[in-house]
């Protein structure tokens, strides 16, 4: 007995270097997303400062989406080619040439070149996600794709923060003492500069302590973006998930973008408030994906996670045009209206949904696939997330411009039934 028990309590050499792994991989993402963060409550207010339509707010969110989705599948298969870490680096570095043409754009034009740039590098989540495929067991993907999602929350928990700390009055009057005449100081120029720090703050962590991971070399020649699309969507096991990808990115990238334009018109809001609210949502994505995913997927598996979470989705964000109308049933909290009490109420639907549907179809995604193909498969389906980002935002832009401003959350929640269908028929195979 006693040597038995002295047997099971050798560890596992591998499981230190694999934490460690995945530690420094979370960090890069982490700081990745806090830079793509700080950007957000600045957008709409940066685009109306030029005078046009809300309606190239959505233009703007679509050609980052366009370029990522172009640029997902080639960096995932690169990755798989010649290794996570060097498209990692790679991307980190052009996201820091784009947030500093995004801070002195002097034009619109300029403004959609910058976030171009910065979608196209964007891609690197496949990349990312097929890091922690390589480096974590089979059995505990869902999890860590759940810790992943996390610093995603994290950094939008952060990034927005710092994006309305960044744009205010104070932190602008000491930046126009400090720096040279000839940089612009503004309140959407010293929030871009911010963001491109933290992704060279990312380049930094990645050279310094990213490991490149052990993994199978794919077999076979290299495919085209159509190639992998025509392939993935050809596979029954993946046909699915890439549709659902789609789906759920035109859905909430929609709804996304026309949620801070909603804020303000209905309430008044400014960037700062704007940032509050997002702030918010990520803290909630990260007790969600950070405490709640792998207990849920243990207990549910990972289909059922994703029928959950998918439902929640839906109900969250056909609700949020309707919570000024609950808030009458509520009292005042302070500086904050009941309307604006009742958004805080519903929100936690929409992040509670997201967190779960996002780790579940990672994790579907990641058994549908081989050892040697994760990168070409998280880049196709995060592909088609872009795609659907491309999609969504313009159109419930529009949908906003043009219509009542209920209507892009409705048609948002709308879009998320076939999704379940899609995600039943895998509960019951």
């Amino acid at each position: 007995m006693a040597a038995t028990h002295a047997q099971e309590a050798v560890p596992d050499p591998t499981e230190i270097p694999r934490k460690r792994a995945m530690a420094v991989v979370v960090l890069v993402v982490f700081l990745d997303l806090v830079g793509f963060g700080i950007v957000i409550p600045i957008l709409p207010f940066y685009v109306r400062s030029f005078a046009v339509s809300d309606f190239f707010i959505g233009l703007l969110a679509a050609s980052y989406s366009i370029m990522q989705f172009l640029a997902a599948p080639w960096l995932g298969r690169l990755s798989d080619q010649r290794g996570r870490r060097p498209v990692l680096v790679l991307s980190l570095l052009g996201s820091v040439v784009a947030w500093i043409i995004f801070g002195l754009a002097g034009a619109l034009w300029v403004l959609f070149l910058a976030r171009m740039l910065a979608g196209a590098m964007g891609g690197n989540i496949a990349t990312a996600q097929a890091y922690v495929a390589d480096v974590t067991p089979a059995a505990e993907r869902a999890k860590a794709l759940g810790i992943l999602g996390a610093s995603f929350a994290l950094g939008f928990i952060f990034g927005p923060a710092l994006g309305g700390f960044f744009a205010s009055d104070p932190v602008l009057a000491v930046a126009r003492d400090v720096l040279p005449a000839a940089v612009p100081v503004t309140q959407f120029s010293i929030p871009s500069f911010a963001a491109a720090g933290m992704s060279l703050l990312g380049v930094g962590v990645a050279l310094a302590f990213l490991p490149e991971p052990d993994r199978l070399r794919p077999a076979g020649e290299r495919q085209t973006l159509v190639g992998q699309f025509r392939n993935a969507l050809g596979d029954p096991d993946l046909r699915g998930l890439v549709l659902a990808f789609f789906l759920v990115s035109v859905a909430f990238s929609g709804v996304t973008i026309a949620f801070i334009p909603w804020l303000a018109d209905t309430f008044g809001y400014e960037s700062e408030q704007a940032a509050l609210f997002m702030t918010y949502v990520g803290v909630l994505g990260v007790i969600v994906q950070a405490g709640l995913v792998g207990k849920v997927s243990r207990r549910l598996g990972d289909e059922r996670m994703a029928v959950l979470g998918g439902s929640a989705l839906a109900l969250g964000v056909a609700s949020i045009p309707f919570a000024p109308t609950l808030g009458t049933l509520l009292p005042s909290l302070g500086p904050l209206p009941a309307g604006a009490l009742a958004v805080v109420l519903v929100l936690p639907l929409l992040s509670f949904g997201n967190g779960l549907l996002n780790a579940a179809l990672g994790a579907l995604v990641s058994k549908s696939a081989s050892a040697e193909s994760q990168g070409s498969a998280f880049g196709v389906t995060q592909g088609a997330g872009s795609l659907g980002r491309t999609v969504g935002p313009p159109a419930m832009a529009g949908l906003y411009a043009f219509a009542f401003h209920w209507v892009p959350f409705i048609v948002g929640g709308l879009l998320l039934l076939p999704v379940l269908g899609l995600l039943l028929a895998f509960v019951r195979e």
